[in-house]
């Protein structure tokens, strides 16, 4: 048998391998760094190398032995889709109808308290990277930039508010008036945070608000120079709805929660304000049933990223039982686990309407800032259209629970 022309020895060609050789110029900055990351995890990698080990541990920890929130991840990892063949996919459409607007993706950024001890541009990079999304911000009461400030940085932004009520009724009626002023169309009220949880990465770091200097975080910041001059050079931390603050996180979740908070404040809040208003932190079907039957316009499947009760139910694994129970006509939302577009495709199938991302958001503002969180919506948005795809689905109102199965856990 004769050899094949193509398998042939012969003298290399020079001129071809010349054409293989082109090398680029090195990069450098930002734009660069941002450039590699392919995942949130690539952004959760140069996040922590850039970030003092108390605030990147305030955002990457949970409750006690973070349980919840590696299970929560593991729900992800667990499910199987079901793809369909032979589907025209050329355009896919990802645009979705959340509370009577448009969002450009089935998500949004959820809720983050102390967003500018991550990285100085703080909720200000977050309103601005969503308003060019054309998805949903959400500001925290515990964030550093108040709702005027938003309002004034983002004014295209679709701009939604996270109350936690406290036991001053006036001064929750003043939280609500200043965000419907300023133009946020819908209330969020968190309801699992009677106490703050036992975050032990937090105690075991001496967390406080504002950080406080000492020897070991001297040294942490030497080779994490940028943070501390961006730090050190811009405004303090201020709260936008608190006052002043020194103590640890705990002290000051705690001070800021009202553990007496029932379905009388919620019907409270339902009478004094007149946008959408959602449940956040429902872990039961008969709780989002109940929050429904008190005023509430939805619910968010919420067990606090597991930074509040470690065991706590999964919010994919209530997904489907709520949905049932609620109907088509309520609002169903969640979040907790999410870290890719996969994620996302899969909440929104098993009967979530919309997805809400905390530590996604925040991994890409500790890498790069407002560059940093375009990058961590851009990367979900192209892992959505590829999981789309590859499902054989072209909008986001398709996607239903026969693509997926939610595979029992195994951990």
């Amino acid at each position: 048998m004769s050899t094949p022309p193509a398998l042939r020895r012969r003298l290399p060609d020079v001129q071809a391998l010349g054409e293989l050789m082109k090398f680029g110029l090195p990069s450098f900055g930002t734009e660069a760094r941002l450039a590699k990351a392919a995942t949130i995890w690539d952004l959760r990698a140069i996040a922590k190398r850039r970030t003092p080990s108390a605030p990147f541990d305030y955002t990457d920890g949970a409750a006690d032995g973070e349980i919840t929130m590696n299970r929560s991840r593991e729900a992800f990892r667990q499910i199987e889709f079901h793809p369909a063949v032979l589907r025209d996919v050329a355009e896919v459409d990802l645009r979705t109808e959340i509370l009577g607007r448009t969002s450009s993706m089935p998500f949004g950024i959820a809720p983050t308290g102390f967003a500018r001890l991550m990285q100085s541009e703080g909720e200000y990079a977050g309103s601005a990277a969503a308003a060019a999304a054309g998805i949903p911000f959400t500001l925290s009461t515990l964030g550093t930039a108040s709702v005027e400030e938003v309002a004034a940085h983002a004014p295209q932004a679709r701009r939604w508010f996270q109350l936690y009520a406290t036991q001053d009724k006036e001064r929750n009626l003043s939280l609500i008036q200043r965000a419907e002023a300023t133009g946020n169309d819908t209330i969020m009220l968190t309801v699992d945070t009677a106490v703050g949880g036992l975050r032990l990465r937090d105690v075991r770091n001496g967390m406080t608000i504002p950080p406080q200097l000492s020897l070991k975080t001297v040294l942490d910041a030497s080779y994490r120079p940028a943070w501390w001059f961006n730090f050190l050079t811009r405004a303090p931390l201020e709260f936008s709805s608190l006052s002043s603050f020194e103590g640890t996180v705990s002290e000051l979740l705690s001070s800021a929660f009202d553990p007496g908070l029932d379905y009388q404040d919620l019907e409270w809040l339902r009478a004094n304000w007149h946008g959408n208003l959602l449940v956040k932190g429902v872990q039961t079907v008969a709780d989002a049933q109940r929050a429904m039957d008190h005023g509430a316009d939805g619910v968010v499947l919420s067990n606090h990223g597991g930074r509040q009760l470690d065991r706590a139910p999964l919010p994919f694994h209530l997904l489907p039982e709520v949905r049932k129970a609620l109907g088509e006509k309520a609002t169903v939302m969640m979040d907790t686990g999410i870290m890719s577009g996969g994620d996302i495709v899969a909440a929104i199938a098993s009967g979530a309407d919309f997805v809400l991302i905390g530590r996604a958001y925040l991994y890409g503002l500790m890498a790069g800032g407002e560059r940093g969180v375009s990058r961590a919506l851009a990367i979900l948005q192209s892992e959505i259209t590829r999981t789309m795809k590859l499902l054989g689905v072209s909008t986001v109102a398709e996607l239903n629970p026969d693509h997926l199965n939610q595979r029992a856990e195994t951990v």
